[in-house]
């Protein structure tokens, strides 16, 4: 068994989403949002090199010796699969092992709004799915594919560094590239796939103008076109997108989006009050004429009033949805106040949740209050991982 294995085991057994390796610091992992040691003793350099170099291959060991960074998928059995990402550190040697689920999950199991099945209907066009790094765009992106692969007849690329969850062909093929192993970079993928006959591609990163530009041609021309961006709702995502361009391409790009966007959908994750886990919570534009218009025009601050008046449509403003889990005692006042884009408006609930405000600070539910030691204890031979 690779030595790292019985690190990611913990994470698989502790239901946690991240393994964080980090050399002279003891290892730790993410559950339910927070960061806690999984044993006492700091990763030596000897143990960060062999766990590393033995999981990734001379090979990528080498590309990552080089070059400080590697991004690569890691299966360590049939039910759980990695991404990973090996940097180096001011201390030395690190990695990030984020858990994918190997059974992708539909869009109802995610609790996502039913209208977003609608863009999986789309002929053409250009959609977008946003959030913070952690916030599960690559998980409702994986179900919207599986929705649309269990559905319609299509041919779907995909390209993604790395590849997170794998598909099989069910009613429509389903070509998935990796960066950089079989394809360049995303503008060279996204370029091959306007000559690969696909119907639909999805772009796993839109982080440079190029792959930007590329998407919004590719949209133009009658492709649909998947992106993620990392932004925290509609607005900030269509200022992103006109923003990655020079100032004298800006007004040519505005027109390029309002005629080719079909939808935005934002995504936040927020910790539950019962202290369980974590929900999603969505923003979602849909595009329309009144849409199309505030974008030429530059006029984003006008799409909040599009949205809320929109809700008959399945639009949904983000402090709106917020605001309904809130209020049905899903999230705790604090939570939403730190989640929210307008502050202002739960600052009322804060004085009614001041008991709750000391857990949503810090003070961790009983079942994370334990020693470093127990998360293998018990579970794992009664020996400490690594020793």
């Amino acid at each position: 068994m690779p030595y790292i294995d019985q690190f990611l085991s913990v994470i698989v057994a502790e239901g946690a989403s991240d393994l964080h390796i980090g050399e002279g610091q003891p290892p730790k992992m993410r559950r339910h949002g927070d960061v806690m040691p999984i044993r006492d003793e700091p990763i030596t350099r000897d143990e960060a090199a062999k766990m590393l170099s033995e999981m990734c291959g001379p090979k990528r060991w080498e590309i990552f010796e080089e070059g400080g960074d590697l991004d690569f998928a890691y299966e360590m059995d049939e039910q759980s699969r990695f991404r990973c990402n090996f940097l180096k550190q001011a201390n030395g040697y690190g990695a990030v092992f984020r858990l994918i689920p190997t059974k992708i999950a539909s869009l109802d199991q995610l609790g996502i709004p039913p209208v977003v099945k609608q863009f999986g209907h789309l002929r053409g066009g250009l959609i977008l799915v946003t959030g913070p790094t952690g916030s599960g765009k690559s998980t409702t992106l994986a179900a919207l594919i599986d929705y649309i692969n269990e559905n319609f007849s299509r041919h779907i690329v995909t390209i993604e560094e790395p590849i997170e969850f794998v598909h099989q062909n069910k009613h429509s093929i389903i070509t998935q590239r990796e960066v950089p192993v079989d394809t360049i970079s995303f503008p060279n993928g996204l370029k091959a796939a306007l000559r690969e006959d696909a119907d639909i591609v999805l772009v796993g990163e839109m982080r440079d103008l190029e792959t930007i530009s590329l998407a919004l041609t590719a949209a133009e021309t009658g492709l649909l076109v998947f992106g993620t961006l990392h932004t925290n709702n509609a607005r900030k995502t269509i200022d992103r997108m006109v923003d990655a361009f020079p100032a004298n391409k800006q007004a040519q790009v505005r027109t390029m989006l309002a005629n080719s966007l079909r939808g935005v959908l934002a995504q936040l994750l927020m910790k539950k009050a019962d202290g369980s886990g974590r929900l999603t919570v969505n923003e979602i534009l849909i595009a329309s004429s009144a849409v199309s218009a505030i974008i030429r025009e530059g006029a984003t601050q006008k799409l909040q009033d599009v949205i809320v008046a929109g809700k008959g449509l399945g639009m949904q403003f983000m402090d709106d949805a917020i605001h309904a889990l809130l209020q049905k005692g899903l999230v705790s006042a604090h939570e939403a106040f730190m989640k929210a884009i307008d502050k202002n408006r739960f600052k009322e609930f804060l004085s009614s949740e001041e008991k709750g405000l000391g857990h949503a600070a810090g003070s961790a539910p009983d079942d994370q209050k334990r020693s470093p030691g127990d998360f293998v204890k018990g579970k794992h031979g009664g020996r400490k991982i690594g020793q």
